[in-house]
């Protein structure tokens, strides 16, 4: 079967991991791309990758590559993305995967008409254990989904020039790790959200600190979720359902989760590897794109895409470069 040439675009922090962890059948890491020449080179032979190139547009422009990762800052997802699909790449983006719904529902709308898969790096929808308790949810023995309770807190260092306060860089809790709490609800709920109340606080750059988020659909499923960036609290997501409820700790990732029932008793449940997480996507978009099937987590990516639009309306924040 064809193996799908992968190139990079943007080679920060996450780039590094997803080159280090990069083991997919059918995928190459083929080359890397930076706005510096030397550091695209040397990202390169660090990862034993065959092309490096200084400059976005050259590696867009070399035909060798079928899929793109685009690992820049969130503030440039939308731009990248639409080049690359204009080159006839497919992309996966690193979340956010653009700044706002309209700017995604470009990319959908492009990708869709050149057949191109545009999707999202979000882990939750490509790790295994998910796929497991989603099947434990919809065999029916635990009856009917009423709750979900998500927090996820950060302490970052107190810097307002760092890229999490950063206004221009796109900072904020809700797009760095509020996506993740928004993605891992979205999941779980029979149908999206649109009652919506919550409340937030700024930090001093004007991007959000910390929010609280209430959501509830039609099927009157509520969830609530509770982010910050000054302080510490765990990284948990509780999926209740009339009959038992799944705990999940360090969600984002997660390849373990317990399943309490209403007498006390507790069942574990295990499946996948964490340290794959970032092959799970890498196989994921490759399978997909070797059968040519549509991306069934795009809708989801969507809907929270809106959720997430809601909310920074209700709070007032925009950024000056959407």
């Amino acid at each position: 079967m064809k193996k799908l040439n992968w190139g990079i675009l943007g080679l920060g922090q996450i780039a590094n991991e997803f080159a280090e962890t990069f083991n997919v059948d059918n995928a190459v890491l083929y080359a890397a791309g930076s706005r510096n020449i030397k550091k695209a080179a040397a990202f390169a032979e660090t990862h034993g990758i065959k092309k490096s190139y200084g400059s976005y547009e050259e590696l867009l422009a070399d035909p060798s590559i079928d899929v793109v990762y685009i690992a820049t800052p969130h503030s440039h997802h939308a731009d990248l993305i639409l080049k690359s699909l204009e080159h006839g790449k497919h992309v996966l983006s690193e979340k956010a995967i653009t700044m706002n719904n309209n700017q995604l529902a470009q990319a959908m709308k492009l990708a869709e008409e050149k057949n191109l898969i545009v999707s999202e790096a979000m882990v939750i929808y490509h790790m295994p254990l998910y796929h497991k308790l989603k099947e434990i949810a919809q065999e029916g023995s635990l009856g009917k989904l009423k709750m979900i309770q998500v927090s996820f807190g950060s302490l970052k260092e107190e810097d307002p020039t760092n890229r999490f306060f950063n206004k221009d860089l796109a900072g904020g809790a809700l797009l760095d790790i509020g996506i993740y709490a928004l993605s891992f609800t979205r999941f779980f709920l029979t149908s999206q959200p649109h009652e919506i109340h919550t409340t937030m606080n700024f930090y001093e750059t004007g991007v959000d600190e910390q929010s609280g988020i209430l959501l509830k659909n039609d099927n009157d499923e509520l969830a609530a979720i509770t982010l910050t960036f000054r302080a510490k609290m765990p990284k948990i997501g509780i999926v209740a359902f009339e009959n038992g409820f799944f705990t999940v700790n360090d969600f984002p990732r997660a390849e373990k989760a317990t399943l309490t029932r209403p007498d006390g008793s507790v069942e574990t449940i295990e499946a996948g590897d964490t340290k794959q997480a970032m092959n799970y996507e890498i196989a994921d978009i490759t399978n997909l794109i070797l059968s040519n099937r549509p991306d069934p987590s795009l809708t989801l990516t969507h809907d929270v895409m809106e959720i997430m639009d809601t909310l920074r309306t209700k709070w007032g924040l925009h950024y000056d470069f959407e």
